[in-house]
């Protein structure tokens, strides 16, 4: 239910947005709107105002402003004037434009926001990088906290991601400066030559080696789960697990992972509890996850959440600051978005990053689940990927409109009524194409967990 509610408040926010982006601008360029709807189909809803109805639709999935036009019915002379198809070309392309900009205005709104109310993230701080590494190679030691990439400030864990991403596609070189434990600066240049353009499909930054710093868990037990395995067997809370089998354990994820690798299989732990040491055999449950049976007892750790708590930050900004953070947000991410459109198109990035519906719902899900800084923050993003995706010079999308209106202007008439049904209907192809990819993928992400 929280995943229903938040994708409905998700869309039906961002067609709001968007479809009052072409209202206003409508009525300021003198254009009737015969009608506003949320959604598409049979109607649930309306409500007249003096020109225009208003109207909630069965179908959620998207919306429109339909507005007076000689293309779409008889109009009466004395309401020419009103019509969208009998304005200057310019007023027609801000009309269009309005839509796409009004959800970059949601994007900076909500950014601005977050900004100002503080985003929790996690500290750039870096674990130990893997041998062989573009992070090992470059000398960056764990505990090392990232500073700037290429003179952009790093606040967050999220923001070196993000940053990092933006210059892969740049295909630039990348200085770091960072700051020891000890609290002196640094300066790294990470070689980013080995990664390819599959690599971009998942975690890239584990390509490079670059892992966040997690405070060590270490193998004490601090929950244990009502009819669980670990309860069957006797384990108790505060328990140290010192060896599975022959394994010497110094850390909770070394048996989280011998757990995992023998489902159903009779482990012996050796324990401390209190002064003493004994011996417990457990047979972990075998559970499926994203295809895989592995093993779970049912135990958790006892968590140092002070060393956890030090590893947060609060990236927050005075107001002024913060709209501009927003700005620049907002551009950065349209652009990444076009850069990864662009090359999607070139066949350099599989088309298995494109989302559809089932994914966007789930994502709306569980960001909400997360908490409302997460929500707004995923708003923003997918906000921006509307906006872009509408510019797209597709013909049934504002982009697609643009480009008549730009032909327009050059040869000093409107596009013919052949040629806008040839580009509608390779628009609707276009789109369809689109949408099968996107639901294959999100069908796939599903079945493959």
């Amino acid at each position: 239910m929280i995943t229903l509610f938040a994708f409905a408040g998700a869309i039906a926010l961002l067609v709001v947005f968007h479809e009052f982006g072409h209202y206003y601008m409508a009525r300021r360029c003198g254009v009737r709107v015969l009608r506003f709807s949320l959604g598409f189909g049979r109607v649930l809803y309306r409500r007249r105002s003096a020109e225009t109805e208003w109207v909630l639709s069965a179908s959620p999935l998207g919306g429109y402003v339909k507005m007076l036009d000689e293309r779409e019915g008889v109009v009466a002379e004395a309401d020419l004037p009103y019509a969208f198809n009998r304005q200057p070309v310019v007023k027609r392309m801000l009309i269009v434009l309005a839509g796409p900009l009004a959800n970059f205005l949601l994007a900076i709104l909500l950014y601005c926001a977050l900004f100002v109310y503080g985003v929790p993230g996690l500290k750039p701080v870096l674990a130990e990088a893997p041998s062989g590494t573009a992070a090992f190679n470059a000398q960056l030691l764990a505990g090392e906290t990232i500073i700037s990439i290429n003179e952009i400030a790093i606040p967050s864990w999220q923001e070196l991601r993000w940053t990092l991403l933006e210059q892969v596609l740049q295909k630039g070189e990348i200085r770091i400066i960072a700051q020891t434990a000890e609290g002196s600066q640094v300066f790294h240049t990470l070689n980013i030559s080995g990664l390819e353009a599959k690599d971009l499909d998942g975690d890239f930054l584990d390509k490079l080696g670059l892992h966040p710093y997690r405070p060590l868990i270490r193998p004490i037990i601090g929950k244990i789960a009502p009819n669980s395995v670990a309860q069957q067997a006797g384990l108790q809370e505060g328990d140290v697990v010192l060896q599975i089998d022959e394994l010497a354990v110094q850390h909770w994820m070394q048996m989280v992972e011998v757990v995992r690798a023998h489902p159903e299989q009779v482990l012996h732990l050796s324990l401390k509890r209190g002064g003493n040491i004994i011996s417990i055999a457990v047979k972990p449950q075998a559970v499926v996850e994203a295809g895989k049976t592995v093993g779970k007892i049912g135990a958790a750790p006892l968590v140092d959440h002070a060393a956890w708590q030090a590893m947060q930050t609060v990236v927050k900004y005075a107001p002024l600051a913060a709209l501009s953070h927003a700005l620049q947000k907002t551009w950065e991410t349209s652009l990444i978005s076009l850069k990864m459109l662009g090359k999607m198109v070139l066949g350099e990035i599989s088309l298995k990053n494109l989302s559809g519906p089932i994914t966007i719902a789930d994502y709306a899900g569980q960001s909400a689940e997360i908490g409302a800084e997460a929500y707004f923050g995923f708003l923003a993003l997918i906000s921006i990927s509307l906006g872009v995706l509408n510019l797209l010079p597709i013909p049934l999308l504002d982009g697609g409109h643009l480009l008549y209106y730009v032909v327009e202007m050059l040869k000093g008439s409107p596009v013919s009524e052949l040629a806008w049904e040839i580009g509608q209907k390779i628009g609707i192809m276009l789109l369809g194409m689109l949408m099968v990819f996107s639901i294959y993928n999100d069908i796939n992400r599903l079945i493959s967990g």
